[in-house]
């Protein structure tokens, strides 16, 4: 069909397995040097972890062409097993004789030793492959596990290599099964290609399917167009060059372009799978999101004006009942005869509730914690709860937004004294702030006229916290930990006080799954990140969630 008009042979981009085709990116080259220096370890696990499509399977192939003759391999390619069932096809793999019907995991497993003994004897080598192992069960996983305690006193007797999914990194990482975790001798997580690695292995695949040497059938926009679209994963971008060639085969065109490849991705993977370009307004399109913005943009112009008068009047009044010889009673009598504005005026200065001192914001901030009564300084009183007091200079609403927490914030009064708001809940345009017993609404925008960047919170933290805990630390802060991730996991914790290299895993795994610094370290911003995901701490985000549902929350006045 196509092969013909583009001068090659054979189809170069079928997504069956071909040796032919093996293309070595350096991602490639290092996952086979970990796997084969795992082969070579002596026994114990490898684990190679990858997307869908990023060529475990090609590596996998790789790697057995390059064992040594003297192997035995057993590759189980569907672990959907229970403990016995992945026994007996062990078995049956090897050739293992048992008796039929068993299901008896000894009797499995004393077949399984004898010929391993047998194989160690005759100094041959025994390896077992499981593919997809990410749906391998907990049981079935520590039944494996048990299958490498098969040793004599020198070596172990049988070499696993666990092939699957990110997913399977963290099953793994979990406590529970630390113990096969810690007996992985080699593992690597094989990552999608760069840009300049799809171009190159697109041209590979070409040149081995016979395209000569000085022919281009991909445009530079088209191999950029490529590379975004498949996000640089080897068996999407062969489902997309191989639909784009098709449609220049059939509009008669020699070279591929970016039109082309977006035009193949939606054919291949449907409307989901096209491009698509963020609208910040999907109820509105066309002519109405215009005039929509163009109406928010004069309302934030008005309401922006309005506010800067009304700030200015207030400003006015405060400083005239501030004057000597004034009689405050006499003044506001007055002002019921001044405009609606100056009224409101006098109401907000003299009747904000939501502006606190220092004392009272200490107090609200602590009884959204404890429930209770502030009996001294917030930070003494707080430590002795398991709490951390923190402060920071925020630059932006993101910095608070990101903090999630109710959090203390300094702002400049519009006569210039210095006060305090305690923020309690926050969306992208509205802040939440306490008003004595009740809660009132403020744009974001007004608020930011107030607000000096200053803020200040509490937060949770394992017993005895002082700073970091990493790998080889222990305590009962550790135990924490431990006994968090396992609530997160939905798991029983285990009574474990030590900082283990699987608990390190689970960490990053945490971390990388957040968007947090990946570095296995349980510091302060990740202690949080922790107690968000277990709803253990109140939060900017549930708080405003929540408002929502009761009614409508009052302006602050």
């Amino acid at each position: 069909m196509y092969q013909q008009y583009f001068g090659l042979v054979e189809a170069p981009f079928s997504i069956a397995v071909n040796p032919r085709y093996l293309f070595m990116s350096a991602r490639h080259r290092d996952a086979l040097a970990h796997l084969l220096y795992g082969v070579g370890s002596g026994g114990g696990f490898i684990m190679l972890t990858g997307e869908v499509g990023t060529g475990k399977t090609t590596l996998n192939r790789c790697l057995l062409q390059q064992l040594p003759p003297n192997t035995d391999i057993a590759i189980v390619l569907n672990p959907a097993l229970s403990a016995v069932e992945l026994l007996a096809t062990v078995c049956d793999e090897f050739e293992i004789d048992y008796p039929s019907g068993t299901d008896s995991l000894k009797i499995l497993t004393d077949a399984l030793h004898q010929f391993l003994l047998q194989n160690h004897q005759s100094e041959r080598r025994t390896v077992l492959m499981i593919d997809e192992a990410q749906h391998l069960g907990f049981e079935v996983l520590e039944q494996i596990r048990l299958l490498t305690n098969l040793e004599t006193d020198e070596k172990k007797l049988l070499q696993i290599i666990l092939t699957g999914q990110p997913e399977l990194a963290s099953m793994l990482a979990r406590p529970e099964l630390r113990q096969l975790n810690q007996r992985i001798t080699a593992r690597f997580d094989l990552t999608p290609l760069d840009e300049q690695e799809t171009r190159t292995y697109v041209r590979h695949r070409l040149q081995v399917a016979g395209l000569n040497n000085d022919r281009e059938i991909f445009s530079g926009a088209a191999f950029r167009q490529i590379f975004r679209l498949s996000g640089g994963v080897p068996r999407v971008i062969n489902l997309l060059c191989e639909r784009a060639m098709m449609g220049a085969y059939g509009r008669d065109q020699a070279m591929v372009s970016p039109n082309l490849v977006a035009e193949a991705a939606k054919e291949t993977f449907g409307a989901e799978g096209a491009p698509r370009k963020v609208d910040s307004m999907p109820w509105l399109s066309g002519a109405m999101a215009r005039g929509a913005m163009l109406g928010l943009l004069v309302a934030a112009a008005v309401a922006a004006a309005v506010l800067w008068v009304q700030q200015s009047e207030w400003l006015a009044v405060d400083n005239a009942l501030r004057s000597p010889g004034v009689d405050l009673a006499d003044q506001q009598a007055s002002l019921q005869h001044q405009e609606p504005a100056k009224r409101r005026a006098l109401s907000v200065i003299r009747g904000s509730s939501w502006i606190l001192d220092q004392e009272r914001a200490d107090s609200a901030l602590w009884s959204l914690w404890s429930g209770q009564a502030l009996l001294r300084d917030l930070c003494e009183q707080a430590s002795d709860a398991g709490l951390q007091c923190a402060s920071s200079d925020a630059d932006t609403w993101n910095a608070v937004l990101a903090n999630n927490r109710p959090a203390v914030l300094d702002i400049r009064q519009p006569d210039g004294f210095a006060g305090k708001v305690l923020l309690v809940g926050m969306s992208d345009a509205v802040a939440l702030l306490s008003a004595g017993q009740s809660i009132c609404q403020m744009p974001l925008a007004s608020l930011a006229m107030y607000w000096r960047g200053g803020l200040s919170y509490l937060w949770k933290s394992p017993p005895s916290w002082v700073g970091p805990l990493t790998e080889g630390d222990q305590g009962s802060g550790v135990t924490q930990i431990v006994a968090d991730f396992s609530r997160l996991d939905g798991l029983p914790a285990p009574p474990l006080d030590v900082f283990t290299p699987a608990l390190t895993e689970r960490v990053r795994q945490f971390q990388q799954s957040l968007g947090l610094e990946v570095d296995g370290v349980i510091g302060a911003q990740t202690l949080q990140a922790l107690n968000d995901a277990l709803g253990v701490s109140p939060t900017l985000l549930v708080t405003f969630e929540r408002s929502q549902s009761v009614g409508e929350v009052p302006a602050c006045l």
